[in-house]
C-alpha cells in the first residue's frame, strides 16, 4: 500500500464472515484469492479459510508470508502477516499471525479498469403486471471494462432491443474473487458500433445480488471496490 496509512486499531475490523483478500507476496503474479474470517484470538491468531485455486488449495506452509486486505467503511485496510498453521480438516482453514498494526487507505470512488471477460445479461420486468409464460432470454456478451459503480458491455445485438432506463441482470466473474450472480444494472447509455453495441449499465445493489467462492457469500459491493483499487494500483505502478 503506498497511498497515505492511517493507523486503526488491530481488533476494530474483526467479525465472523468478513470478506478477505488473501495474497502471496513471494508469488510473481500477484494473484489475489477470496477468504473470510471464521474467528480470533486477540494480539494471537486469525483463523480464515484455506483459499483454493483451481480446485486445489494455494501453495503455502508454515511460515509462509502473506498479505491480507478487506473493506471496511469505504477504505481498504490490511496487514502483513504469517501463516502459522495449516489445517485441511475438518475443512481447510489457515492460522496467521495477529495483526500489530494496519495500514488503511480511502478507496478511489469513481475508478475504473478495463476488461476483457465474459458476461450474461438477463432483461427481466420490474413490476411485472402478467406472469411471464417463457423463461427470459439469456444474451452473452464482452465486459469492457468496469467499475464499483457500473460497467461497459459490447454486445451483438442490434441496439433497438435496448433503451435507457432498461434494467437488466448481470452474471460475471470478478477474476480471483468470485462469480457474482443477479446484480441489477440499468442502461445509463447505448450505441451502436462497428463492433456490435455498447451499453454503459450502471449498477443497482438491492441485497439480491450475491457472489460465489467455493460456497462462500459475501458482498458485491464490497468485492468490487476491492478488486476494482487493487486493479487500479497494479496498473498505475
Amino acid at each position: 500500500m503506498s497511498e497515505l496509512v492511517i493507523h486503526r486499531h488491530p481488533s476494530s475490523f474483526l467479525s465472523v464472515g468478513l470478506s478477505l483478500q488473501l495474497s502471496l507476496p513471494q508469488d510473481d503474479t500477484r494473484e489475489q484469492y477470496g477468504s473470510s474470517v471464521l474467528g480470533w484470538k486477540y494480539r494471537s491468531w486469525i483463523v480464515c479459510e484455506w483459499p483454493f485455486h483451481l480446485g486445489q488449495p494455494i501453495p503455502c506452509v508454515k511460515g509462509t508470508l502473506c498479505l491480507l486486505r478487506y473493506i471496511y467503511e469505504g477504505h481498504m485496510i490490511g496487514y502483513r502477516t504469517e501463516v502459522l498453521e495449516t489445517q485441511m480438516q475438518p475443512f481447510p482453514f489457515l492460522l496467521l499471525a495477529f495483526p500489530s498494526e494496519l495500514e488503511e487507505v480511502p478507496l478511489r470512488k469513481h475508478g475504473r479498469v478495463s476488461a476483457q471477460e465474459p458476461i450474461v445479461l438477463t432483461a427481466f420486468q420490474e413490476y411485472p403486471s402478467v406472469p411471464q409464460n417463457e423463461p427470459p432470454m439469456r444474451i452473452g456478451g464482452l465486459l469492457k471494462d468496469l467499475s464499483a459503480s457500473g460497467c461497459a458491455v459490447l454486445i451483438q445485438r442490434p441496439v433497438q432491443g435496448f433503451y435507457l432506463g432498461m434494467a437488466l441482470r448481470v452474471e460475471f466473474e470478478i477474476i480471483g474473487t468470485g462469480h457474482v450472480n443477479n446484480l441489477t444494472g440499468v442502461v445509463r447509455n447505448l450505441s451502436p458500433q462497428a463492433d456490435g453495441t455498447h451499453l454503459g449499465l450502471e449498477f443497482r445493489f438491492e441485497g439480491k445480488e450475491t457472489i460465489e467462492y467455493r460456497g462462500w457469500g459475501g458482498s458485491v459491493r464490497n468485492a468490487l471496490e476491492s478488486f476494482v483499487h487493487r486493479k487500479h494500483s497494479f496498473e498505475s505502478a
